[in-house]
């Protein structure tokens, strides 16, 4: 008589074939999202001679001027996106010009280029021109996001290949939850019986690991599929916000003047408004203007690595005056959440503790695809060893 199957047979074979179906996207998103998390402080460390400036008690020279430094750096092919400018003295200012093509299939076809200058502030030396098309780590991300694929084609299979992961991680603890809570299930369901056989060994490593895991790898997997779907990023707006409706939008513009006063750069002037406005900002990435009508927008970060909890400013591009400013306290509750979204994703919003949870999260993670893997392939064995005696 044959034994009837239960649920948990059921749900053994859902997690067994979306695993196998997943596991080798899952194993390289979590590799590569392992290795990214400390590559600020590996960067830092490597290329030293770019980020760090000698502190200087002498004023810094004027944006304008160090923008049109960096901009004779990179020739007049690749403007200047964005500036990110530290408030710690020893710190250089980086300014950063990238070109992305939508419709090129893969990752290098995409990127036309992307390149940062890095400046001295105080002499306006430039410290060098870094490649972040072909930078290790960047490309690492791109692995990570789009598995170098450009993003259109390669968000989607990692985005469904995370939310396949999320119910696994569901249907592997239904499936780790012990019988009965007697000492030896607790054992086996909390401990790693490392004198075991190999088969023994690495089911535990299966088991265990993915259980201490699952909080912090649920989250890193949900955040993840923030920037996959939109539609998921709707629901978690929705979710924080309480409201379907989108947050109000101010447009402002700037209006070219009949004449200009050629005394002083409306740059300079935006820029020295954005420092007064924002005291408390570590950092400020300063947005040049583009086209006739458009503004000059200044970020205010809080934290040195963190980015959220910015307040926006807006600046006219022909006379720096300040013509808008949003606080992040103004913001609501979903908008508050998806702005955490990258912070809590990499782990960056708890400091250094955050990010050390992270990595290893991502290495257990990692390691799930592996392990699970060989136990199928172990039990496959085994049956077909069995069914050759019969």
């Amino acid at each position: 008589m044959k034994k009837k199957k239960t649920l948990k047979y059921w749900i053994g074979q859902l997690h067994l074939w979306l695993g196998l179906a997943s596991g080798i996207v899952v194993l390289i998103v979590s590799i590569t999202g392992c290795l990214y998390v400390f590559q600020k402080e590996i960067s830092e460390t490597v290329r030293k001679d770019q980020y760090f400036v000698k502190a200087s008690a002498s004023s810094t020279r004027p944006l304008s001027e160090l923008l049109q430094t960096a901009q004779a750096a990179l020739g007049s092919s690749m403007p200047v996106n964005d500036v990110t400018i530290h408030r710690q003295p020893d710190r250089s200012w980086e300014f950063m010009a990238y070109h992305f093509n939508d419709t090129s299939l893969t990752y290098f076809s995409a990127v036309g280029y992307f390149q940062t200058v890095y400046v001295d502030p105080y002499t306006g030396k430039v410290l060098g021109v870094h490649d972040y098309k072909h930078d290790f780590f960047h490309i690492v991300k791109y692995i990570h996001w789009s598995l170098l694929l450009n993003t259109p084609y390669g968000q989607p299979i990692v985005g469904w290949s995370t939310f396949v992961f999320v119910l696994l991680l569901i249907t592997g603890l239904v499936l780790w939850w012990p019988k009965k809570w007697t000492k030896a299930l607790r054992d086996r369901s909390f401990k790693i019986k490392w004198k075991a056989r190999f088969k023994r060994v690495n089911y535990d490593l299966h088991n265990v690991p993915g259980f201490y895991s699952l909080i912090p790898a649920l989250i890193i997997a949900l955040t993840g599929m923030v920037f996959a779907f939109r539609w998921f990023e709707a629901v978690v707006y929705v979710a924080a916000s309480g409201s379907t409706t989108p947050p109000p939008q101010v447009s402002v513009v700037s209006v070219e003047p009949l004449t200009r006063d050629a005394t002083s750069h409306p740059m300079d002037i935006a820029f020295q408004e954005a420092l007064r406005q924002l005291p408390e900002s570590r950092r400020l990435l300063i947005i040049p203007a583009a086209g006739k009508t458009g503004t000059i927008y200044a970020l205010g970060y809080k934290g040195r690595e963190t980015y959220y909890g910015a307040d926006a400013l807006q600046f006219d591009q022909y006379s720096g005056k300040l013509l808008h400013r949003r606080n992040h306290s103004e913001k609501n509750g979903g908008e508050k959440l998806v702005e955490m979204n990258y912070d809590i994703h990499v782990g960056a919003i708890g400091g250094l503790t955050g990010k050390i949870i992270a990595f290893i999260a991502s290495l257990i993670c990692a390691s799930l695809p592996v392990t699970g893997f060989i136990i199928w392939w172990g039990r496959r064995k085994k049956k077909g060893g069995a069914e050759g005696k019969d």
